[in-house]
């Protein structure tokens, strides 16, 4: 879904482990892609719901292999670049409108499955320090992914006592 304003609906997924460590996953034929599970809102469908239908879809998780621990208080937006903007395609999006989840996996890491659809998002997955993403992520997301780990660190360091 599309806003009026031109940007997608779309929650981001920041998975921790219990060593506070985050999920880090490499796009599939991308030759240096590498990023959180995220996906957009489909008609009728909740921020939760999107949410956890992206968990399954990229990841192989279901409800029960995860602890929400949070989510952004407030929408965070970013633009595409023109050269990913898709001119042809109507309603133009220019960009993302996203809240972000932030998770713990409660079961085992084994459960993680990159080929849980016919159409897997990533071909690698790691875990990574928490802030490690923000420097690596395209440059175009790095605002977004500060703002949403910003928000959402204090919530892990809450449920996650090291």
């Amino acid at each position: 879904m599309i806003d009026k304003r031109g940007f997608r609906l779309n929650v981001g997924i920041i998975l921790a482990n219990e060593k506070k460590q985050v999920f880090w996953g490499k796009r599939l034929k991308a030759q240096d892609a590498w990023q959180f599970p995220q996906g957009g809102v489909d008609p009728y469908e909740t921020l939760e719901e999107t949410m956890y239908r992206e968990l399954q879809e990229e990841l192989g998780l279901n409800a029960e292999d995860v602890a929400l621990l949070g989510v952004t208080r407030r929408w965070l937006y970013y633009r595409l670049p023109y050269c990913y903007q898709r001119h042809k395609q109507k309603p133009l999006c220019i960009g993302q409108k996203q809240k972000w989840f932030l998770l713990q996996l409660t079961a085992e890491e084994s459960k993680i499955n990159l080929e849980s659809t016919n159409s897997p998002e990533f071909e690698k997955w790691q875990w990574v320090d928490y802030w490690h993403p923000i420097s690596k992520v395209i440059s175009f997301k790095r605002a977004i992914y500060s703002k949403a780990l910003t928000e959402l660190r204090p919530v892990l360091n809450r449920a996650i006592k090291l």
